[in-house]
């Protein structure tokens, strides 16, 4: 796909500050500092759109871009990070748990891990939810090639073994574009637009 225009819309704390119009939204979720931000700048081949920090936690709002003015790119807050208070991460939950169950615009999620690290039970419990609700999942590794080819060979089989994630799994690398366009594809086919 051709990025024509790629805007920040909005950071939004409620489902009152959410886009009102009916344009599609794929949002990015994952623990925090998995690269979501990352990922969508290389998807937009934009540098500094989505706001990138080597601190955990960053993200604590659900952050909104118009794409082609024709869909949104939502960027939702990491989970799991510790160094971030319970009352902010008490409240990411619901938030986020809204936004996924309550907006009949979502065409897909991209969930994204590190390939650094093992699943752990809160990503366990989003890939079951998004099964459990019918949301369509698009699964990605981030951060490949910080992993030796052999390294990043087994990281990709054990999370791929996973139930609900054979054959959906996509290697990716904001760095090297590695699965950008697996990720496009993917992504063209849920907002239902050829690729």
């Amino acid at each position: 796909m051709k990025i024509l225009t790629a805007e920040f819309v909005i950071s939004a704390a409620a489902a009152g500050q959410f886009p009102k119009d009916n344009k599609p939204h794929i949002a990015f979720a994952g623990r925090s500092n998995v690269g979501k931000s990352s990922i969508i700048n290389s998807l937009l081949h934009r540098k500094n759109l989505a706001k990138t920090s080597t601190t955990p936690g960053k993200t604590q709002l659900i952050n909104f871009f118009i794409i082609n003015n024709a869909f949104y790119f939502v960027d939702l807050p990491g989970y799991g990070y510790a160094r971030v208070p319970h009352a902010v991460t008490d409240a990411w939950a619901p938030m986020i748990e809204g936004y996924l169950k309550g907006t009949h615009q979502l065409a897909a999620v991209v969930v994204l891990f590190d390939s650094r690290r093992s699943l752990d039970e809160r990503d366990k419990r989003l890939i079951g939810w998004l099964n459990q609700y019918d949301i369509p999942a698009i699964y990605a590794l981030t951060k490949h090639d910080k992993l030796s080819s052999r390294e990043a060979d087994q990281a990709f089989r054990n999370i791929a073994a996973e139930p609900l994630m054979r054959d959906l799994l996509i290697a990716t690398s904001a760095k090297t574009g590695k699965g950008i366009k697996e990720l496009w594809k993917r992504i063209h086919t849920c907002l239902g637009v050829a690729g």
